[in-house]
Order: structure tokens, then C-alpha cells, then sequence
């Protein structure tokens, strides 16, 4: 069969920008999309820029897609996050198509979102500001840390859920679908109507969950106009998470001078980190030899992940699935407003269980008013 260019009548309910999403999130490149459903790849980069295609080729593009033709269709505005302003951990070694697959998502949990905003009051956005200097030291590093503690009043001693002060905060929390590719272990970005935060998909290790939400934060705050992706970047963000989960002064004094297992496991049980983080902040401080650092890193290697000492479920975003909760609670159709939206089939379904938990639980916080 010779591949269609172009239809010369086209369906009036169709958005393009939506096109888009959902190639991204089944990982196709126009290619692909365009071979799959026989017209060319030219065509498809028209229909992605709005030129439309005939209702057969919309039936044909949302079977390929596996997504309702209603959610091709006009509605709430899903709009694109710049590549450039999301915080991949490993940019260079995460395939393309997997970043994008990412990105698309987020895009529709802002889009959801900003759809429930209009029926529930979200919390505001509470982030600390920083008076971001050239060069980032390790002090001033430090210092934000600090900054952001006081700032949220966090008292002495291990911090508290971090997932949940972001939501408390106005930043949007959601996890990767499981089918994500595990090269994008955790992004964020502040680029749409929401800072967003996107963790890894897997739920069974909670220490490495809280640092990856601080190390997201970090990104936040110290690098609202830094290129994404190098080593000095994620370094930095690391070097924040640490601070905030383990302040050098509360920490130091409690870390052990030699490798000693039995006392880490003890600190990663009190504060809520991994022994990986434990024995980067050790190092971090002086507190571990370059050489005792490197021996603790060869055994932690060789147990893996998940490392000993299991803490439990990660904590699990919330926001969103209260927000749903509260406008059924409300009498909402919340079906009719999604559909409304356009934010139907699979990929409304993929937000959604990303962003809460399989059990609603009451408010993120007793703060929190909806």
C-alpha cells in the first residue's frame, strides 16, 4: 500500500500537541508511528502540527497509539516541558526516547493537575528562596540546606517524610509508570504551572526514595537556569540532599571512623537513608578515609540493591489522589471532568496511579486545607 501524505478533509476535533504526548509515551519515533499506520513520516510531523488528518486516520493513529480517539481530541491543554529544563540523573547514558517518554508523562500529570485546580485548592507554592551566587560551593551547598530547614521549620534530628513536605509545598509528586525505562531513575522540573518532582517507579526501597526527593529539591532550588546533565550538577544536588537529611552538625559526631557495619545500619534505621548515602556523607565530612570509602563502596556493591537493612515501602505520593478523593467526596463526576478534559483511556489511568497510594489516606498534613 503507498503511504498517505496527506487527507485533504480533516476532523475538526483534534489536537495535534496530544498527537505528540502519546507517541512519546509508547516510545515511537514519527517513523515508526507513521509505518504502523501507513501514511508517511511527514505526514505524521503535519498532524502533530495541527493539520488534520481524516477521521479514518484519528481511528487508525489512537489504535496504534493505544489510546481513546477522544483523548486526540481538544481539551485541557497539555503543554510540552522543555528538554532543557528537566533534571535527568543520567542524561548522556538515558536513551532519548526514553527521556521524552518521561517528559510526556509529566506533561500529563501537570495537565491533571491544573484540570483539578479548578474544583480543589492545592497547596501554595512554599519553596525557600535562594540568592543563587555564580559558582555553588560546597558552604554554600551547606548553607542552603540549612536555609531550607529553617525555613520549614524542621526540627533536630532526622528529617521528616520528604514526599510529603514537598506536597505540603506545592511541589506536584508523582512516580514513574513501572514500564518506564529504569535508565530514568528521577527527574524534576519547574518549568510548567507546578514544580514536579518524578521518582523512580520502584516502591520497595524507601531510603533511596527520600534521597532521590531531596536530591529532586535540590535541583529545585539550586538550579532554576543550569544546563541538566553534568557530573558538577547532579554532584551538587547530592551534596544538598545529604545536608538536609543529615546536617554536618547534627551527623558528624554519630558517624563511625572506621567501616562499621552494625553502627550504619543503626544510623540508616534513626535517619532514613541508605548506607550508600550514610558512607557518601562519612566520606563527604572527613569522617572516612578515601580507602575505608572505597571498601565500603566494593561491599556495597556486591550486596546490591536492595541493600540490607529493608526500611520498608517508599514514601508514596499523595496529592493528587486526595485532590480526586475530595471532589468525588465533593459530588463531583469526577469521570465527567477528566472526559471534559480530554484526559481519558491509559494515560489518564497512568497518572493516576502514579500519584497516590493503592489505599487514599486522609490530608497530606493537618496544615493542608482543601
Amino acid at each position: 500500500m503507498t503511504p498517505r501524505t496527506r487527507e485533504s478533509s480533516g476532523v475538526p476535533n483534534f489536537d495535534g500537541n496530544r498527537l505528540q504526548v502519546a507517541r512519546r509515551l509508547r516510545r515511537m519515533t514519527k517513523a515508526e508511528l507513521a509505518r504502523a499506520v501507513g501514511v508517511t513520516p511527514t505526514a505524521v510531523g503535519q498532524y502533530e502540527k495541527n493539520v488534520r488528518p481524516s477521521a479514518a486516520v484519528v481511528a487508525e493513529l489512537a489504535l496504534r497509539l493505544g489510546v481513546p480517539r477522544e483523548f486526540l481530541g481538544a481539551g485541557r491543554v497539555v503543554e510540552p516541558l522543555p528538554a532543557h529544563s528537566a533534571h535527568f540523573r543520567s542524561l548522556r547514558s538515558t536513551p532519548a526516547a526514553s527521556r521524552e517518554q518521561a517528559l510526556a508523562f509529566g506533561e500529563l500529570c501537570l495537565a491533571t493537575a491544573d484540570l483539578m485546580a479548578g474544583y480543589v485548592e492545592f497547596p501554595r507554592r512554599n519553596l525557600p528562596e535562594m540568592d543563587l551566587p555564580e559558582n555553588l560551593s560546597d558552604s554554600f551547598i551547606e548553607t542552603a540546606a540549612s536555609h531550607a530547614r529553617r525555613h520549614w521549620d524542621i526540627p533536630e534530628g532526622p528529617f521528616p517524610p520528604v514526599v510529603r513536605l514537598l506536597e505540603n509545598n506545592g511541589i506536584i509528586v508523582v512516580r514513574l509508570p513501572p514500564e518506564t525505562d529504569r535508565k530514568v531513575s528521577a527527574f524534576s522540573s519547574d518549568a510548567g504551572n507546578y514544580p514536579i518532582v518524578l521518582l523512580a517507579s520502584d516502591k520497595a526501597d524507601k531510603a533511596r526514595g527520600r534521597f532521590d526527593a531531596a536530591h529532586e529539591l535540590g535541583h529545585l532550588l539550586l538550579h532554576p537556569d543550569t544546563e541538566p546533565g553534568s557530573k558538577i550538577v547532579e554532584e551538587q544536588a547530592n551534596r544538598f540532599a545529604a545536608e538536609l537529611l543529615m546536617p554536618r552538625e547534627q551527623i558528624i559526631d554519630l558517624l563511625p571512623r572506621r567501616i562499621d557495619w552494625a553502627r550504619f545500619h543503626e544510623l540508616k534505621r534513626s535517619w532514613g537513608v541508605s548506607l550508600k548515602a550514610l558512607v557518601y556523607r562519612a566520606r563527604h565530612l572527613g569522617v572516612l578515609s578515601e580507602a575505608s570509602y572505597r571498601r565500603a563502596n566494593q561491599q556495597l556493591s556486591i550486596w546490591g540493591r536492595p541493600e540490607p537493612g529493608d526500611l520498608g515501602v517508599a514514601e508514596a505520593p499523595q496529592l493528587l489522589g486526595i485532590a480526586r478523593r475530595v471532589m468525588i467526596d465533593a459530588g463531583i463526576d469526577f469521570d465527567d471532568v477528566m472526559a471534559a478534559g480530554g484526559l481519558v483511556g491509559q494515560p489518564a489511568e497512568l497518572v493516576l496511579s502514579a500519584a497516590a497510594e493503592e489505599k487514599p489516606r486522609l490530608p497530606v498534613s493537618s496544615e493542608v486545607a482543601w
